[in-house]
């Protein structure tokens, strides 16, 4: 089953190839994920690649791990112990570097694999006894180098319903990134860039928000690159930071000053207590911004509508469903 998720999602995706349900592992299997293939796969559009593939070993094959020396790491076939570091690293190179082409906003990879882990990768011993699990995979390795901004995660920690959130709210936030760098930019549309993403970095990482103000404010002093280069790495850093409860309290009581000369006294108190009962994990996120939204509407703030924290992905996604 070859699968490349939505032909016209603006939205590319880099992924290890297996995910998608291909039968290219070294035992002619896959390892299809139906959360990304199912789900995602109506909102992004996927950039396949599997190095172990593409450098020659064919399929099925024999398995290889990565060995762990004082000079470096390399990649050798488990049976035969033939060497494949130098085929797998001149191929990572040219194959990552080819990806700036695409333009991918974000990268899913198969953990634990000796080509593609993000992290926890088996390490061994020249005898082949086992080392640790603190590698990396060899052409995971270079992609994180060359491009490190770019949101990055594997499959299996997808699972976690913070860390698909977090992800996901990366990647589409790295697209509306590139969207706004993609040609030459103006300081007003930074400026309202900035305005619109106030409340999803506030729920992120309020120090990133403050660094990145002081930033947009003395943009003239900055030559066009300089700006993108550090703005981009502080946006991305700030998102990267996990988001709590507390920090999303903080966000919600913000935006309820913005209804004090609307709602009537029942329906604000009625709000307070939905955002109480989100405090002490009674109901999910979703349940307050719900009713929010419906004042935004009802009350035309137009601040808020234009806030990204009300809608940073697809409802149908409910990535914030969840206690």
């Amino acid at each position: 089953m070859k699968y490349r998720g939505r032909k016209d999602a603006p939205i590319k995706v880099g992924i290890s190839t297996c995910l998608l349900g291909e039968n290219v592992r070294f035992d002619s299997g896959h390892k299809r994920d139906r959360f990304i293939t199912d789900i995602l796969g109506d909102y992004f559009h996927f950039i396949p690649v599997c190095p172990e593939m593409d450098v020659g070993m064919g399929v099925p094959r024999e398995a290889v791990h990565l060995i762990d020396e004082p000079g470096g790491t390399r990649m050798v076939g488990v049976r035969s112990g033939k060497d494949w570091t130098t085929k797998m690293r001149r191929y990572s190179d040219r194959r990552v570097k080819r990806l700036a082409k695409d333009r991918l906003s974000g990268y899913i990879l198969k953990s634990k694999s000796p080509s593609c882990g993000m992290e926890r990768v088996k390490l061994f011993h020249p005898n082949g006894n086992p080392h640790s699990a603190n590698g990396v995979g060899m052409y995971t390795e270079y992609l994180l180098k060359e491009y490190p901004l770019l949101p990055v995660e594997e499959e299996g920690r997808l699972h976690d319903i913070g860390l698909r959130e977090n992800f996901i709210v990366r990647v589409f936030a790295y697209h509306r990134l590139q969207e706004l760098f993609s040609g030459r930019f103006s300081r007003k549309e930074v400026v309202r860039f900035h305005t619109i993403h106030k409340y999803l970095l506030l729920a992120h990482s309020p120090k990133h928000y403050t660094q990145m103000g002081k930033l947009v404010a003395a943009i003239a002093d900055y030559k066009p690159t300089e700006f993108q280069a550090e703005y981009s790495q502080l946006l991305m850093e700030g998102l990267k930071v996990k988001t709590t409860t507390k920090k999303n309290v903080n966000v919600l009581m913000h935006i309820v000053g913005f209804f004090k000369k609307h709602l009537p006294a029942d329906d604000k108190k009625y709000l307070l207590q939905v955002i109480d009962d989100y405090h002490k994990q009674l109901v999910p996120l979703v349940v307050p911004l719900t009713l929010i939204k419906r004042y935004v509407d009802k009350y035309e703030v137009s601040y808020l509508a234009d806030q990204i924290y009300l809608s940073p992905h697809p409802k149908e996604l409910m990535l914030r469903n969840h206690v």
